[in-house]
């Protein structure tokens, strides 16, 4: 799995018109499932988002994890995450889980995010057309991966 993770200001996203999922101040969270991975990666990447110090404390320095700094979580799957295109022009997404494989995953995901969290992760709408907007915040934008 990668997720790339955005701290934001704010983040929502919209499917069809309609926002599906918004947050003010927090991490928005672009996940892929790559074929093979397995609840394990979840639960690790779950763990490690919610633990990764990238809010400034009283001294200004990046010490706060998300609870600490009071954020909430925008999770929105993206199967590109996965896209390769050191061949010809075309990205090929040959990596990426299948939705069936993926979905479960990144429910889990989402689910194991907000048990460590403590409180709801905001969603897009697997497999939609999603339009994403946010206000990066720093900016700062990581990449994890397992």
């Amino acid at each position: 799995m990668r997720i790339l993770v955005q701290r934001v200001a704010r983040a929502q996203v919209t499917v069809e018109g309609n926002v599906v999922g918004a947050i003010g101040r927090g991490l928005l969270l672009l996940v892929g499932v790559r074929t093979g991975d397995t609840p394990a990666h979840a639960a690790w990447l779950a763990h490690k988002v919610a633990g990764l110090r990238v809010f400034a404390d009283a001294e200004g320095k990046m010490n706060l994890d998300l609870g600490q700094a009071g954020g909430r979580a925008l999770a929105v799957s993206q199967f590109t995450l996965y896209a390769d295109a050191t061949k010809g022009n075309r990205p090929s997404y040959i990596d990426a889980a299948r939705p069936e494989a993926a979905q479960p995953l990144f429910e889990q995901f989402c689910a194991l995010l907000e048990a460590a969290l403590g409180t709801r992760v905001e969603r897009g709408v697997f497999g939609a057309d999603m339009q994403v907007e946010l206000v990066n915040d720093g900016p700062v934008t990581i990449l994890l991966e397992r």
